[in-house]
Parts: C-alpha cells; structure tokens; sequence
C-alpha cells in the first residue's frame, strides 16, 4: 500500500458568498448523505473534497495582491501544503484501487475583498479543516492511513494558529477554543463550507499541484 510523500504517499465569522441551499449540495456529495463511511476510500474522498477547497482559496487569494512580506511568504507555503495535501490523497486513493472525486465548483464571495477578509476566511477554513479530520478519524480502519491523516490533521491545526496569530486574535477564545479540539460530521461539515459551493465539477482537480 502507498502512504508516502513523505508520510501521506509524502466560532469564526467566514465572508460568504449568498449560500447555496444545503439540501442541493447533499444529493450531489455522497459523504455527506451516508450516517458513516463504508471504507478507508470514502474518508479520503471527503478529505479530498476538504482540500481542493482549501487549495483553490490559496490559489485564487494568494495571486489577489493582498498581502506582501511575512504574511505573504506564510500563506505561499499554506498553499503548497494544501496542494501537497491534494495530490498525495488522490494518490493514495487510487493507490486503495479507488476513484478521487472531482474538485467541486466553489466561489468565494467577497473573501477576497480585503486582507481582513482572506485571513478571516482562512481562518476558517483551517478551522473546519481541523474539526473534520478529527471527526472523521475514528471512520479509519488503516492504521497507516489514520497516522498520515493526524499528520494532515496537525499542519491544519498550525495553520489555523499562524492565521490567527496574523489576525492578532487572543490564543484562548480567538486562536483555538479549550483544551481540546472538537471533531464535526460530515454534515456540519457540508453545512459550513456549502456556502462556498457550487456544486462537483468547475475546476481541474490537481490544478496547479506543485510537489
């Protein structure tokens, strides 16, 4: 089985876009219909889904002229994360004997409107990110693929935490809430990130993947 590249193959307020009625978007993404997953595949579809969201948010606010020094070189590298994170899912998916889902269409509203409203939105992301891995952890029957996973699951979490940092919030109560993270279904999770959806399909699914 392959994992590496190099060991996976190796409340915020978000700026949405007018929201897209959740009901649609759960006949169109099976992981989020399903009370569970049915296999390791699965997880890694809605995982996948997961990123190239998060990758395509970097590549279209990172080439916006928002940012410039420090704050631009971190989430340069943000992006690249996020695309490694892509590429080594897809990879391991058909690795299983499995199909990666497409990149869902998405819009980003006014998210790129300013620098407060990509690093809020960021902040977010990450944010959801975070909880979903945890939430979905316990759906994993690979021990290999559940390490790699909490290998993703703490890039995320650090992600989370430098966006923060830049946007000058509090560590408890603003940069991450109580001693432990809370992990959400599939459900909640589609219920947060459906407001920047527009359904699967509208965007290449390893577009712009650099290793």
């Amino acid at each position: 089985m392959r994992i590496k590249r190099s060991e996976f193959v190796k409340g915020r307020t978000a700026v949405v876009p007018p929201a897209v009625a959740v009901g649609a978007l759960n006949n169109r993404f099976a992981w989020a219909q399903a009370a569970d997953f049915e296999n390791d595949v699965d997880v890694l579809n809605y995982a996948l889904t997961l990123e190239y969201l998060e990758a395509e948010f970097y590549r279209q606010g990172n080439s916006a002229g928002l940012l410039s020094g420090k704050e631009k070189q971190y989430l340069d590298k943000v992006q690249v994360d996020e695309e490694s994170h892509v590429a080594t899912i897809r990879e391991t998916i058909m690795a299983l004997g499995g199909s990666p889902v497409a990149a869902p269409g998405v819009d980003f509203g006014d998210a790129f409107s300013s620098r407060e409203n990509y690093l809020t939105t960021s902040h977010t992301f990450e944010n959801v990110g975070v909880s979903a891995y945890l939430g979905a952890a316990g759906f994993i029957q690979d021990k290999m693929i559940l390490a790699a996973a909490a290998g993703i699951f703490g890039v995320e979490a650090r992600h989370a935490a430098i966006v923060g940092n830049l946007l000058g919030l509090e560590p408890e109560g603003g940069v991450y809430m109580g001693a432990t993270e809370t992990g959400l279904t599939p459900t909640e999770v589609l219920d947060a990130i459906s407001p920047f959806l527009t359904g699967p399909g509208g965007m290449k699914d390893d577009a712009a993947v650099t290793l």
